[in-house]
């Protein structure tokens, strides 16, 4: 293993740290106010996150290149960010 391994082993799992955080945080904020905006600002945030942990995983376990898992990971974070952004349009009910 060399250390750019080593590195995105350790960004992956901050990046899922934080991630699953913010996520947490924006489910329990919607449990406590039930507005839909938030449940879906978690969704988003939920498949920025994932998309991180399926690109480290494909690439370090899976032995997909590490385009491949480039391109896993912009992929979800792009319907992330369109999630997070419908979010940010959504009117209260």
């Amino acid at each position: 293993m060399t250390w750019v391994d080593t590195a995105i082993i350790v960004v992956k799992t901050v990046i899922l740290l934080l991630g699953g955080g913010i996520t947490y945080i924006a489910y329990k904020a919607y449990r406590r106010t039930e507005a839909p905006s938030l449940r879906v600002l978690g969704v988003g945030f939920g498949i920025i996150t994932l998309g991180a942990l399926l690109a480290g995983i494909a690439n370090q376990v899976l032995s997909v290149s590490l385009e491949m898992g480039v391109l896993i990971n912009s992929l979800l974070v792009a319907v992330g960010f369109a999630v997070v952004l419908y979010s940010l349009y959504l009117e209260r009910g």
